[in-house]
């Protein structure tokens, strides 16, 4: 099987420019949150991480619903058949797609938090903490994704979508029942132990197997859906 690397190119073009827009103000909304953050002051620390789950969650969800469920909804995808595209084509462009309209804002505000963590009074400790949690968001959006492109149902896709990313709160309270992660959150060094190496490792390698699988699984297939 070849790809069609220009088609491929022109529908993750496609995407991105439909969707760049909101991705900035993701983004600008992002950089607000840090703001607060950067205060290290309790209220200012609370909101702002508050406000920052928010928005990673919201981009995640953005970039899946309008790229995927809406497509169908809208029913587009007869456009795209009409185009030189295999079915190979057109999971390679969407995984793409997906992937660039979410990673941008989440690697923005990843690198942006992690030096507010470095270059603020708040303590070093929140540097391995804030792998963990965004960490976390990557394996969730990578479920959802996953799920999104390999159901029809809106609603499967949806429940997948705020189930993934509701259990962000019990993963945090989860984190703070281990001692090794805990105990070193307020204190003013970067410290990796077992536990958070063990956790950040598994978590990067599963999302990177749920996309690997997914994309492996659509390309095998004869049809696009």
């Amino acid at each position: 099987m070849t790809l069609n690397t220009p088609v491929i190119r022109l529908l993750v073009a496609k995407d991105w420019q439909l969707f760049q827009k909101q991705l900035a103000f993701y983004v600008l909304a992002g950089i607000v949150a840090l703001c607060f953050l950067g205060l290290a002051k309790p209220w200012a620390f609370y909101v702002g991480s508050l406000m920052l789950l928010i928005v990673m969650v919201s981009a995640a969800c953005f970039s899946i619903s309008t790229s995927l469920m809406v497509e169908r909804k809208e029913q587009t995808l007869a456009f795209v058949m009409s185009l030189p595209v295999s079915p190979l084509d057109f999971t390679v462009s969407k995984l793409a797609g997906n992937a660039l309209t979410f990673a941008v804002p989440f690697v923005v505000l990843l690198g942006g938090t992690l030096a507010v963590v470095l270059f603020t009074p708040l303590p070093d400790g929140l540097f391995v903490y804030a792998l963990l949690i965004f960490a976390y968001l990557l394996f969730a959006y990578a479920v959802s994704l996953a799920v999104a492109m390999s159901v029809e149902s809106e609603g499967w896709a949806t429940f997948a979508m705020i189930g993934s990313m509701v259990l962000i709160n019990p993963y945090i309270m989860a984190l703070t029942q281990v001692p090794d992660i805990s105990e070193r959150v307020s204190v003013d060094a970067l410290v990796w132990t077992t536990p958070a190496v063990a956790i950040l490792a598994t978590l990067v390698v599963l999302s990177l197997a749920v996309l690997g699988l997914t994309g492996w699984f659509h390309a095998r297939k004869p049809a696009f859906y």
